[in-house]
């Protein structure tokens, strides 16, 4: 893929020459529903990932999740680069996970990816 600028926005060229905005998507959640995660993923037709197991943080609103004795919690990175509509597919899921689950469980990043080699 080559990267090429249009209309002010970075997009990625694919092979068939379409212009495609990709963005990055690193959802940060407690490991207890690592498998929630991956449903949301596969529903949204996403298979490829990657994973960050044992992520350890402290958040503003949760309980740190620091794999101690006081802190006994940790976390998994889910990290995916997609197009922006899969992106914002993602994002609300994540938005529907956090109304059930509240803060402690989950939370997702979102960003433009300029390149990909």
């Amino acid at each position: 893929m080559v990267s090429a600028e249009a209309d002010n926005y970075q997009f990625l060229v694919l092979t068939f020459g379409f212009y495609i905005a990709m963005k990055a998507v690193l959802i940060v959640h407690n490991v207890a529903i690592d498998k929630d995660v991956n449903d949301a993923l596969e529903s949204a037709g996403i298979n490829c990932y990657t994973k960050f197991p044992n992520t350890l943080g402290r958040g503003e609103l949760s309980e740190p999740h620091l794999n101690t004795d006081v802190w006994p919690e940790i976390n998994c990175g889910t990290f995916v680069v997609i197009d922006q509509i899969k992106a914002k597919e993602v994002m609300e899921s994540v938005r529907q996970m956090r109304g059930k689950l509240g803060s402690e469980g989950i939370k997702a990043f979102m960003w433009e990816i300029d390149d990909i080699t």
